[in-house]
């Protein structure tokens, strides 16, 4: 059954791609700033671009949703 669900929007261009980032992998600036949290986590567009670097799981999905994208975990 092919229905579209108007829940989500139309197209991979309003989708966000949620994961969690080990803070040792980050550049050095980027580490000065995020103190000692252990992880962080990561808000990407369909093409991969980092879009943003947040301090929670919770966070990141709510920053999506404000900016009317859809968020999705990656794994």
């Amino acid at each position: 059954m092919n229905t579209p669900f108007n829940g989500l929007p139309q197209g991979a261009d309003r989708i966000v791609y949620v994961r969690e980032i080990a803070v040792a992998e980050l550049p050095d600036e980027v580490r000065e700033q995020v103190g000692d949290a252990q992880v962080i986590w990561s808000v990407n567009g369909a093409d991969g671009r980092q879009l943003a670097l947040v301090a929670d799981r919770r966070l990141a999905f709510h920053l999506a949703r404000e900016h009317d994208f859809t968020p999705v975990s990656v794994h």
